[in-house]
């Protein structure tokens, strides 16, 4: 739904939309923890991305992240989007500290 919703809009070259993964709340054992105890979750997936920039050369370098990526991000930065009551975070490609490969 939300690319959909990105997708008839453009993002500027460099940036990505990731969703964050769920933030786990209950341990293995089937204790509830607070939510002071749950850390910011810095995993997510990419649902837009933005064409790339243009170098010097004029040559555009594309984004290092596709759809559907799993990626590593900061713990703090990003700007904030909600859409269907779901949180979605703007990142520049040089954000993404790494990308999960199967």
């Amino acid at each position: 739904m939300a690319g959909q919703v990105f997708r008839k809009s453009r993002l500027l070259p460099d940036r990505v939309l990731a969703e964050r993964s769920v933030v786990v709340t209950v341990a293995k054992g089937g204790i509830m923890l607070p939510e002071t105890t749950q850390g910011k979750v810095l995993q997510a997936t990419i649902v837009v991305v933005g064409s790339g920039m243009k170098e010097k050369s004029e040559e555009i370098q594309p984004v290092s992240v596709k759809v559907g990526d799993k990626v590593l991000l900061l713990e703090y930065g990003g700007t904030k989007a909600v859409l269907d009551d779901k949180d979605y975070f703007l990142f520049r490609d040089g954000d993404i500290l790494r990308k999960y490969v199967n």
